[in-house]
């Protein structure tokens, strides 16, 4: 098992203190001095180590232009590969600007579209947007006040479709600017004529197949907005106000079973509660839960009789304020026959029937049912076959039928109250209070929806779902939590509302007989009509004279006797969730095929990803995808929702180039916004702000500080030439080409596992600990120092070019701008030579060499005892000796030093003390200044066959040489006079 580094102390608590000439000078340096120091090879590149604010965005500019950011995609898809990997993009909304929220989710994209793309994949991403709808609809009518309310269909058409078009363009800008790769000539609009014909064969496949029906129903509907909406459209208030009330409905047929009960009381009523009481006039009965037990309880301050739920007597005697005792109990069952009189309207009776969705968790367990305004009210209409009247309109007012008293009156306002002040004259009202409850919105306008029955389509879930969710455990999600949440809400699902009443979307081409009000929907008539959208697009739907909408030819092979005149055209458009819910049939070039991955926000659990799957499962019985990523919302710093009144929203054009104050708004470029979004967990929401960002700035500053090092210290080295085989390396090289080896593949399986925060930790760790604090600090001797090409300073540069090859392309998907510019400054680049052009991590299997790493590792534990013992010195002022019995450790300790005592051993680089000495027993001659520490390090060998743990000793006393001018450590007989190792490297070299 691989230990990296496992017995070295934190940098922070030791540091080393060590430095090459070049990284010591003084101002009254002696001149014999200063020509040593010259000859010192010093770190040479123009890479800086930070851009300013002002270069940042200047320069991934030309890094984009450079690297050919906008051709990356085509030259990707022209590749020879028989690998495929098809990420299809869910269609962002055109109705606004570029938000942090597109950021997360488009660099998400992109990360993992590079990285699959640099794997040698042939990667398959177009870009898409979601341009029908009411809030395009809205935004487009916003400015234009009462002239809109004028506007014929086509117009209002032709200014939504103008105002997606800019949002479109603006948000194709910005996402370009974030380095997203994508073809971006080549998108997909759900206005595009194709992509809606598209949309209208997979609409009448699902009819064809008894999927999709026209039904009158309650629906969830916007009178803010007068269309219906689905579940997804919905979000809800958790301290709306309802007006609930109390209120009797008088007994006036006794439930045979109780009527001995009941004929000994005058006054004998149904108890019921509702935070609705403008439904009331829409009542068609009131249900009771058969196995529950009911009483006649009658009132301490008024002796009227009411029935009401048993367990709820309590409670309700509570709310109004009175007491009620029991006269007689009974079951639910026993209420069977009963018949109530309506409260408002005369004549009107409601029978008491039995439903299972009666509940007794608040409430008198009698429920009021009004079927044209409530989910189970309909299903208990339908099975009883009670009137499903509807007296509310489009706008939420009362229509005619509800009389005189409520017409035109708003039934969330003054409707309201007129049906109190009804029930009040009837002396029917019992009590009335506020009530805070959740309450459905529209999420367009955030004003409160109601429940209206209406004549709309459908698509009857319940014949899919089984299949649905059948298919759906076969794919993998991420996190795998999510999976449990789709399946849960497509279960509560029992149908889907598609149509919707206004003009910007893809019209319903159902034609209906003037007289007879029947649709005219079939093979012949949907072929015509998607023949005319793929040439023209919809609006032929209300630009084309019905003849040409509805032909002869098409006609008689319906009925013979029919005339176009005898139609028209429906005015329902279909669900945007239907629009975006079809892409795959659009977007995957076979009509079979499956994208690899969805990847979406949370919210999509009970939008996108389950419309995608219900069309793709009712047309051709499988899911569109085969892995489903979930990421999380943007939130403030404080974990607060963004919005412009509190002033904490973040525009991500601003992170990238600057606010108007660029000392409160500094420009960060567009890979600090793809950094927060690797580093960020994605999973759970996502925190964005002025510190967030600083930070991630500074850690690509770090990092560009590495990268730097080793920029500068390639100077001069030809790969293909300078290169040293690494069975020809120093072992500690070796074991740098091993902990490489062990890094790319830790961080290969994280981008797999879509787990970019962990790749981020994994090149910290690597840059900052293995790199930096480590390795750099020990071949900084050996690369300042040595000849120029001696095979020992080749071998520490071949590592760095390696090193810095394997780096580069691990963050390349991550941050795109600075691994091109990394390669714009590499000394041996090859003309033109781009990142994700040369493919991914080339590792070699042979840099895995296990039996080194105890040799390395056990070093290193000895090096830790030593630098402990001289906290904040310089080790090069000291000399090591360290005492190991014959055995395993010391055969391990002499493959880094053959000599019993050397200033130039691998042993000696990585103590980095001016002289090493390897002995077998304790010096008798330590000299007063000599202090000894022990130690021990336990040796895994052969995959534990061996396992033994063995002492040392480690003896650490002053220099007794003198320092080097040229190399700085204490290795020289004069302080005047370099060192052999020096002198070898600079014989030959003229001095002045």
């Amino acid at each position: 098992m691989l230990r990296l580094l496992r017995c070295r102390l934190p940098v922070r608590r030791y540091p080393w203190g060590v430095r090459a000439a070049s990284e010591q000078t003084s101002s009254n340096e002696s001149p014999g001095n200063r020509k040593y120091r010259d000859t010192v090879l010093l770190p040479q590149t123009d890479f800086p180590i930070r851009r300013g604010p002002g270069e940042t965005a200047s320069t991934e500019l030309r890094v984009q232009e450079e690297s050919g950011f906008l051709q990356l995609y085509a030259w990707q898809r022209a590749r020879k590969t028989k690998k495929e990997f098809s990420l299809h993009d869910g269609p962002p909304y055109a109705n606004g600007d570029p938000h942090v929220g597109h950021a997360l989710n488009k660099i998400l994209k992109d990360i993992t579209n590079r990285f699959h793309m640099m794997r040698g994949y042939k990667v398959s991403y177009v870009p898409g947007w979601d341009c029908h709808g009411l809030p395009i609809e809205l935004k487009a009518l916003a400015e234009l006040d009462e002239e809109a309310e004028n506007m014929s269909a086509t117009e209002i058409r032709s200014k939504a479709k103008m105002f997606a078009e800019k949002a479109i363009e603006k948000q194709k800008s910005s996402f370009i600017r974030w380095g997203i790769m994508a073809d971006w000539d080549k998108c997909y609009y759900t206005f595009d004529p194709k992509y809606e014909a598209k949309q209208l064969d997979i609409f009448y496949k699902m009819y064809d197949k008894g999927h999709i029906y026209q039904d009158y129903k309650p629906v969830f509907w916007s009178p803010s907005t007068r269309t219906a909406l689905a579940e997804a459209e919905l979000e809800y208030n958790q301290e709306h106000i309802s007006r609930s009330i109390f209120a009797k409905f008088p007994l006036h047929k006794a439930p045979p079973k109780l009527a001995s009960i009941i004929d000994q009381y005058s006054s004998v009523s149904t108890l019921v509660w509702t935070t609705q009481p403008w439904t009331i006039p829409a009542n068609q009965a009131i249900c009771y839960m058969p196995d529950t037990e009911y009483a006649i309880a009658k009132c301490a301050n008024t002796g009227e009789q009411y029935i009401l739920a048993a367990d709820r007597i309590e409670s309700t005697a509570l709310s109004l304020g009175t007491q009620l005792q029991v006269i007689s109990t009974f079951k639910g069952v026993d209420l069977e026959g009963g018949i109530c009189l309506h409260p408002t309207i005369a004549d009107r009776l409601s029978p008491l029937l039995p439903a299972n969705h009666v509940t007794m968790a608040k409430g008198t367990g009698l429920v009021h049912t009004a079927p044209a305004h409530g989910i189970e009210d309909y299903s208990v209409a339908t099975h009883h076959k009670l009137p499903v009247d509807c007296l509310v309109n489009e706008s939420g007012h009362f229509t005619t039928g509800a009389g005189a008293d409520l017409e035109n009156k708003a039934v969330l306002t003054d409707g309201n109250e007129a049906v109190i002040q009804m029930l009040l004259a009837r002396k029917s009202l019992l009590k009335e209070e506020s009530f805070v409850h959740s309450y459905p919105y529209d999420w367009r306008t955030k004003k409160p929806v109601i429940i209206r029955a209406s004549k709309q389509w459908f698509v009857n879930t319940a014949n899919i779902k089984d299949k649905a969710q059948d298919v759906l455990k076969k794919v993998k999600f991420v996190p795998a939590s999510a999976a449990g949440r789709m399946l849960e809400m497509l279960d509560r699902r029992t149908y889907w509302c598609i149509s919707r009443q206004r003009s910007w979307g893809v019209p319903i081409p159902v034609f209906y007989h003037k007289e007879t009000g029947e649709p005219l929907i079939n093979r012949q008539s949907m072929a015509h009509i998607m023949s005319l959208v793929e040439q023209h697009g919809t609006d032929v739907w209300w630009t084309l004279p019905l003849e040409d909408l509805l032909p002869k030819a098409v006609l008689q092979k319906v009925d013979g006797s029919s005339q176009a005149l005898d139609y028209e055209r429906g005015h329902d458009v279909l669900d945007i969730w239907f629009d975006s819910g079809t892409s795959w049939a659009h977007v995957l070039e076979d009509g079979e095929q499956r994208a690899d991955v969805y990847m979406e926000g949370k919210d999509q659990l009970g939008g996108w990803f389950q419309s995608s799957l219900l069309t793709s499962v009712a047309t051709r019985n499988k899911a569109p995808y085969r892995n489903i990523i979930v990421h999380g919302f943007t939130l403030s710093e404080k974990g607060e929702k963004m919005s412009k009144s509190v002033g904490n929203v973040v525009d991500p054009d601003v992170v990238i180039n600057g606010g108007q104050d660029k000392v409160k708004e500094p420009a960060y470029g567009a890979d600090v916004l793809r950094w927060w979004v690797a580093e960020s967990n994605v999973f759970t929401e996502v925190l964005i702000g002025p510190a967030v960002l600083n930070s991630a700035r500074d850690d690509i500053n770090k990092l560009r500080n590495t990268l730097r090092f080793m920029l500068g210290n390639l100077s001069g080295f030809t790969p293909e030439t300078d290169s040293v085989a690494s069975s020809e390396m120093y072992l500690i090289d070796q074991y740098m080409l091993h902990v490489l080896q062990d890094y790319a593949s830790k961080v290969t399986d994280a981008y797999k596992g879509y787990e970019f925060g962990k790749v981020v930790r994994l090149l910290e760790a690597l840059v900052t600990r293995d790199l930096s604090s480590f390795y750099f600090s020990i071949i900084k001797d050996r690369l300042y120092c040595n000849e120029e090409t001696d095979p020992k300073r080749r071998s520490c540069q071949t590592v760095l070019a390696e090193a810095l090859d394997v780096v580069v392309r691990s963050f390349a998907p991550i941050l795109p701008h600075l691994a091109e510019e990394v390669f714009q400054y590499l000394p041996y680049r090859k003309e033109s030579e781009c990142v994700f052009r040369t493919g991914w991590i080339k590792s070699n299997t042979v840099w895995k060499k296990l039996g080194l790493v105890e040799a390395i590792e056990a070093a290193c534990s000895i090096r830790d005892i030593f630098l402990g013992s001289i906290p904040g010195k310089n080790a090069a002022e000291y000399e090591v000796t360290i005492v190991i019995d014959p055995g395993l450790l010391f055969e391990l300790m002499e493959t880094l030093q053959e000599d019993s005592s050397s200033s130039k051993s691998q042993l000696n680089e990585i103590l980095m003390c001016s002289q090493t000495s390897l002995m077998s027993e304790l010096p008798l001659d330590l000299s007063p200044e000599a202090s000894v520490m022990k130690g021990s390090f336990l040796i895994n060998l052969e995959d534990g066959d061996i396992c033994q743990e063995e002492s040392y000793k480690v003896v650490v006393e002053p220099s007794k040489k003198e320092r080097c001018p040229r190399c700085r450590k204490f290795t020289t007989a004069s302080s005047l006079a370099p060192c052999a190792r020096c002198l070898e490297a600079i014989a030959g070299k003229s001095t002045p």
